[in-house]
């Protein structure tokens, strides 16, 4: 055997141990949360380390809940979301402008999830790399529905306010359970920049966009949509509630 075939064959077993390492820790990180709610994002830790505002967030089981929520976040995010697998290449294809850069965004509930939990803020050729890897690992270890719900308990909704139990109470004055449609819409429609527009005192813009969210949800046929997700684990644990 020469040199460069012991060379080779090293390379490709220490590539092939790095593969093994790396999907090791990624399901490591993924695979819990099929049944465990996560403690905390990346997101949270930042933000709590920047001491820029108090963190307010606290876990609330899918019953807890208005659907309506969940409905209005699909409409104005991700209509796609009960069919793909973590891509929607359509919409990636719509949103890229003549000379091949993204106009508006084209990210995922998953892939948003993704950044949310494990990643960063900011834009970035290795963070669109992980968050991509971890989306496909998501999608594969998780129900739609599970996606849905830890996407429900971790989104901001505004600063420092996290998950639709503190943004039901703190910025509309209900529980998550009793939020209306219109109510809702007009979380979902700040999501896109929750730092800069306020659901508490919704600007006439926001408001505009709470409409077309509530009749895109109409369009996509109400609460019925919901019904094409995939169900729950049957032992999804930890259903924490307000501290």
């Amino acid at each position: 055997m020469t040199a460069w075939s012991r060379f080779r064959r090293r390379a490709l077993r220490v590539a092939a141990g790095a593969v093994l390492l790396i999907v090791a820790i990624t399901l490591a990180l993924v695979l819990p949360l099929r049944w465990l709610n996560p403690p905390t994002t990346a997101m949270i830790m930042l933000d709590a380390l920047s001491r820029e505002q108090p963190i307010q967030q606290w876990w609330l089981p899918m019953e807890a809940i208005s659907p309506w929520l969940a409905a209005s976040i699909i409409a104005a995010e991700d209509q796609e979301f009960p069919h793909h697998r973590g891509f929607d290449l359509e919409q990636l294809a719509a949103v890229l402008g003549s000379d091949g850069s993204p106009t508006r965004g084209a990210s995922t509930l998953t892939q948003q999830l993704a950044k949310n939990l494990y990643l960063w803020r900011g834009r970035s050729y290795l963070r669109k790399a992980l968050e991509a890897w971890l989306t496909l690992w998501m999608e594969w270890c998780w129900p739609k529905q599970r996606i849905l719900e830890i996407y429900l308990n971790v989104v901001e909704f505004g600063p420092g306010v996290y998950g639709a139990g503190a943004a039901g109470e703190r910025l509309l004055g209900t529980s998550a359970r009793l939020l209306t449609p219109h109510q809702a819409a007009v979380l979902a429609a700040v999501l896109p920049n929750p730092r800069r527009m306020s659901a508490a005192s919704p600007s006439p813009y926001v408001e505009r966009r709470a409409a077309q969210i509530e009749e895109a949800v109409t369009q996509l046929g109400g609460l019925a949509y919901l019904r094409s997700l995939q169900p729950l684990p049957a032992a999804t644990a930890q259903h924490g509630g307000r501290p």
